[in-house]
């Protein structure tokens, strides 16, 4: 990398280390970023939270917002999924953050590179199209669409869920966002698909390269996890929003498959000794899942713990022997990354950020061609990591895969060479 130190100029729509989701990730990577390179930050933060970022980024100069408020109390709480996802507040900060760049171009100011770090999804234009400064976009994702043979089931979401369908629309036909890609200097995905579904609606972009939006602060520390008695039981963990994109419905399925086979070679699931699942999370479709357990007789070895404060789900990772999380729409999928960093092999399906973060070394991934072949193939994934000494050269692969490619510092190294790359 060069000793010159970048002057950037990085686009947000939130940041806050004390949030969750993309303003925590656009924090990390903002704050780290600020150690190596002249930053200006721009960032549109909740409006309770308006002057966090500029404490937050004390390393950088930031110039914040506060997003558009729709609505207050009760509404605003039940609006939030909507505002997560349209963020109706974007076009408010696109005409400020590009309004304050002109004028600090017009003053004299040079930037080496502009970054627009987030929204995440495929559907917001950059606003420095057209100010004569190399300019990069992402970490990109989203935009995936549920697989034609699950379509029959009721996808949770509320009505606006079904506007991201407009995302393709708008990549052939919005001036706006299309400029946007196909004159950035580089495009970034969180996985390969963010580039196919791109090109697929006629957009040619200069550079693609890979990156997930977030990442893994460090790595925990090396943990074996409790050996099991013979025929004890093969643990096995589920972490996040219970719906059904997220696939636990099918994970219950394949529990239904392993209860009417016998394999007296595996250990883990032994007739009669079925495999354990503790469900960390709760969602709108737990009821549904509770029933199918139920039907197919295998409630007594799923133990829903609902929502469970963060301490008890590291304990839950370090007990675990299996992390199955068989989401079949998943843009990036942290709790797979996390899973990893614990050294837990992983189920996942092969579509979206956990097919591109889990590797045939750490996991199994199963392609979710029909709702039946899914639960087969997710009890015969569970059948081949019943096998201690495969989970044991998995879970080396797992912390690897993450130190390698997921820890935020690896992250940040991998950015700047790219930075580099476009300035000389």
């Amino acid at each position: 990398m060069s000793d010159r130190r970048l002057k950037l100029a990085l686009i947000t729509q939130a940041c806050d280390r004390d949030d969750v989701g993309e303003a925590w990730s656009a924090y990390q990577l903002i704050r780290r970023l600020g150690d190596h390179c002249d930053v200006t930050a721009f960032v549109q933060n909740k409006p309770h939270r308006l002057g966090e970022a500029t404490r937050q980024l004390d390393n950088c100069r930031v110039f914040e917002w506060p997003d558009r408020k729709l609505w207050a109390g009760e509404r605003a709480r039940r609006f939030e999924r909507f505002n997560a996802m349209l963020k109706p507040g974007w076009i408010k900060h696109y005409r400020q953050t590009r309004r304050m760049l002109r004028r600090l171009l017009v003053a004299g100011e040079r930037f080496d590179l502009i970054h627009q770090i987030a929204p995440l999804a495929l559907r917001y234009p950059c606003p420095a199209v057209g100010l004569g400064v190399p300019f990069v976009i992402g970490p990109l994702g989203g935009s995936l669409d549920t697989p034609d043979a699950f379509k029959q089931d009721k996808i949770e979401g509320g009505w606006y869920m079904h506007l991201r369908r407009l995302d393709a629309w708008r990549l052939r036909h919005d001036p706006w966002l299309r400029r946007s890609y196909q004159q950035a200097a580089l495009v970034i995905g969180v996985a390969p698909y963010v580039q196919s579904f791109i090109q697929q609606n006629r957009v040619t972009l200069q550079r693609f390269e890979i990156l997930s939006e977030t990442g893994v602060v460090a790595l925990p520390a090396a943990c074996p996890h409790e050996p099991r008695q013979p025929h004890e039981p093969l643990r096995l963990l589920y972490v996040g929003r219970i719906v059904r994109s997220k696939g636990l419905r099918d994970l219950v399925r394949a529990l239904g498959v392993l209860k009417h086979r016998s394999s007296d070679s595996l250990p883990g699931v032994l007739p009669g000794v079925l495999p354990g699942v503790d469900v960390l999370g709760d969602g709108p479709d737990r009821a549904a899942c509770e029933a199918e357990a139920a039907q197919l007789g295998v409630a007594e070895v799923i133990r829903f713990r609902g929502r469970v404060p963060r301490a008890e789900v590291e304990m839950f990772y370090r007990q675990a022997d299996v992390f199955a999380f068989p989401s079949f729409r998943e843009p990036s999928g942290n709790v797979v990354l996390e899973a990893l960093g614990h050294g837990l092999a992983v189920i996942t399906s092969t579509r979206g950020g956990p097919g591109h973060a889990v590797t045939d070394a750490c996991g199994v991934r199963v392609e979710p061609s029909n709702a039946q072949a899914y639960a087969a193939g997710i009890a015969a994934a569970i059948e081949k990591l019943s096998d201690p000494a495969l989970r044991l050269r998995m879970s080396e692969a797992a912390r690897q895969r993450v130190a390698d490619e997921f820890l935020w510092p690896a992250k940040v190294d991998r950015l700047l060479r790219w930075y580099d790359a476009l300035v000389t």
